[in-house]
């Protein structure tokens, strides 16, 4: 008799939990209140029967694919899923080929999309005219943002509903219903299913395969199987090198390695980044978050590191592996090493408000543009001065911001790198503005 768990569990036709206890209505379905509720406009489609296109948005593991099987059985409709990671033309045109067929007999036809954002323009665009003349109901699923990844067209057509992270309690009830499922029985310490909830991070599809997982493990105590405290604990230590798109240790660890950066420890920030690689996290998504570290945490400090960044992620996109990450390595260990400064990252945050919290002040008629002879003469652009007609190229004392903003001040640069000479240089500007005897709007 073998002793491989998982060639007993082949041989006898195992399915994962989560796909064993995937619920066939919406009584058993964990979660979304907020699309689902009573009188939530989903919820009152799927009660009249009514089927429209729209996308599942939201994170791993929180019911999308589950959620797009009840709507379709709920209408009686066809059910055809495709990966858009798998699946290329002739899979989008067998499903349509069958929509077709389901339409003379009269029956809906839900075609699902797993993935969706993977598919490109053209082959999004494919879905439209059978959209649009009734042929399918499109239903896809993304993690990413619809508004980025999916195009308008499509979009026009769908009605996206966001999905959230299941809540602790939602994933304690579903774990509750796993642990009376598995077989053979096993019971569990009162303290661990709230322990797994924690660390699923509101990923049901993980909970339950951490809780299959640790009830492999689980003691024998007098004849009976047990999840303990200490067993669990060894699985969720041992899952630690997981590495999900959208899950905790994702963002957990590519915080680590921006405030690593921002704190000057380029040897904190190449182990955060090793570690990301070797979870399996794309490294044209570490490429773009370090240009967006050479901008908010190096800045005009030392204006080299945006051009190191951006020059690193091309050996990325150009070369790959294992060029492309050396060259990132580079890039990351020479933020690290650079001189800090967010004075541009707050300015324009700044500024921002300031735009989005104010009027909407008209240009100073001295600052528009007067192409015409009508403008001129509404004295557009009457009284410019131009900067390199003055001495040093600088018109001291002229203003350019609407006269009710004329004395903000975003930008602020720091006593560090390159910054120290930009701010020296500004601060004798600003003396030259006080000292002229040409002041705007005095």
């Amino acid at each position: 008799m073998t002793n491989d768990l998982f060639a007993d569990r082949q041989a006898a036709g195992y399915q994962p939990l989560a796909a064993r206890l995937r619920p066939g209505d919406l009584a058993g379905y964990a979660g979304q209140a907020h699309i689902l509720g009573p009188g939530k406009p989903l919820r009152q489609a799927i009660d009249r029967r009514q089927l429209h296109s729209m996308v599942f948005w939201g994170p791993p593991g929180v019911g999308k694919t589950t959620l797009a099987r009840i709507v379709a059985a709920n209408a009686d409709a066809d059910f055809l899923q495709i990966s858009a990671v798998l699946s290329g033309v002739k899979e989008i045109r067998e499903a349509i080929a069958r929509a077709k067929q389901n339409r003379t007999g009269g029956r809906d036809t839900v075609l699902f999309v797993d993935e969706v954002h993977r598919f490109n323009k053209s082959q999004q665009d494919a879905f439209l005219p059978h959209v649009e003349d009734g042929t399918l109901i499109f239903i896809g699923a993304t993690t990413e943002n619809p508004s980025f990844e999916l195009n308008n067209a499509l979009l026009s057509r769908a009605r996206v509903y966001k999905l959230r992270a299941l809540e602790p309690e939602d994933l304690e009830g579903v774990l509750e219903r796993g642990l009376e499922a598995l077989e053979p029985a096993v019971a569990a310490d009162p303290e661990c299913l709230e322990l797994i909830a924690r660390q699923a991070d509101g990923d049901a599809r993980r909970a339950l395969n951490l809780l299959e997982l640790a009830a492999d493990l689980a003691v024998e105590e007098g004849g009976a199987r047990r999840i303990t405290r200490e067993t669990l604990e060894e699985v969720l230590q041992a899952s630690l090198r997981r590495f999900d798109k959208g899950g905790d240790l994702f963002y957990d660890q590519i915080s680590a390695l921006h405030k690593a950066v921002r704190g000057s420890a380029p040897d904190a920030a190449l182990y955060w980044f090793c570690r990301m690689l070797d979870g399996g996290c794309d490294p044209l998504y570490i490429a773009r978050r370090v240009v967006r570290m050479a901008s908010e945490d190096i800045g005009n400090a030392d204006p080299r590191a945006l051009t190191l960044c951006l020059d690193a992620w091309q050996v990325q996109e150009r070369l790959g592996s294992p060029e492309g990450e050396l060259a990132l390595a580079q890039a990351i260990t020479y933020l690290a090493s650079a001189p800090k400064s967010n004075a541009v990252y707050s300015a324009y945050k700044a500024a921002r408000a300031d735009v989005e919290g104010s009027p909407s002040y008209e240009v100073p008629l001295h600052l528009r543009n007067a192409p015409t002879a009508l403008m001129k003469a509404e004295g557009y652009g009457s009284e410019y001065r131009y900067a390199h007609d003055e001495p040093d190229a600088y018109a001291a004392g002229e203003n350019y911001f609407p006269e009710p903003l004329r004395e903000r001040r975003y930008y602020q640069p720091v006593d560090r790198g390159l910054e120290q000479r930009i701010r020296a240089k500004l601060e004798a500007l600003r003396e030259r503005d006080k000292t002229s005897t040409i002041r705007r709007y005095d």
